[in-house]
């Protein structure tokens, strides 16, 4: 009598009764990483089309209008600086830097002697740039020509010198400072002595010595004189 076993093959369709809900619950555990991926990508996208990408394309257009500003500038910035008729910012702070250092040398005198209001006001039309000192009509003619012993540099720029001291005993002052070069000091003793308010100037020291800070040399200066209240 033959018999057949059946054990062997009902136990092959167990296991590939198992294999096939195994591979099944695999494929469905992967769905919610894709979508979940899927989505990340979604909202970077969004994220670069409605904010990123607006915002760099402004920026872009920013500098390209102020590279064609600086186009525009330049050879206008180029015709400005070769004509000497028109000055620029830095000629103007120049001066602005003159005005406010005369300033404040003026206003350390009055603080550490009183001088009258006259005198005080002279000496920062001395020291101002482009002004020239009060004087009388025939001091103003012997200044323009007439006495070449009176006349002085007109374009003298008075930010060469600066001041230390000044006294006044009795009418007599001394003046006592620095300045870059010997004309300079023959230049401000020009002045002084063309002004109304001062008379019998004269410069009566000068010598060379070194700054102590940069090293360099300049002159050391002292002007005597009188002074008319």
């Amino acid at each position: 009598m033959i018999k057949v076993n059946l054990l062997p093959q009902k136990r092959a369709k167990a296991r590939r009764a198992a294999g096939g809900a195994v591979a099944s619950t695999g494929s469905s555990g992967t769905q919610p990483l894709i979508i979940g991926i899927a989505a990340l990508l979604g909202v970077g996208a969004a994220i670069y089309f409605v904010f990123d990408k607006p915002k760099r394309d402004e920026i872009n257009e920013l500098e390209a209008v102020a590279s064609n500003l600086d186009k525009e500038m330049a050879p206008k910035n180029k015709e400005l600086a070769g004509n000497p008729q028109v000055r620029g910012y830095a000629d103007l702070k120049k001066d602005f830097d003159a005005a406010d250092a005369r300033a404040l040398e003026v206003e350390r005198l009055l603080q550490a002697r009183i001088i009258p209001a006259n005198v005080l006001h002279e000496l920062g039309e001395v020291l101002f740039p482009n002004r020239t000192p009060t004087m009388t009509e025939d001091m103003s003619d012997r200044v323009r020509g007439a006495d070449p012993n009176k006349k002085f540099q007109q374009d003298w720029d008075p930010t060469h010198v600066w001041l230390t001291s000044y006294e006044d005993k009795g009418g007599t002052f001394k003046m006592e400072g620095g300045a870059q070069s010997e004309a300079d000091v023959t230049q401000l003793s020009k002045r002084l002595a063309a002004s109304v308010y001062f008379f019998d100037v004269a410069a009566a020291r000068q010598e060379i010595v070194a700054d102590k800070d940069s090293g360099l040399n300049y002159y050391k200066f002292t002007i005597t004189g009188k002074v008319a209240y």
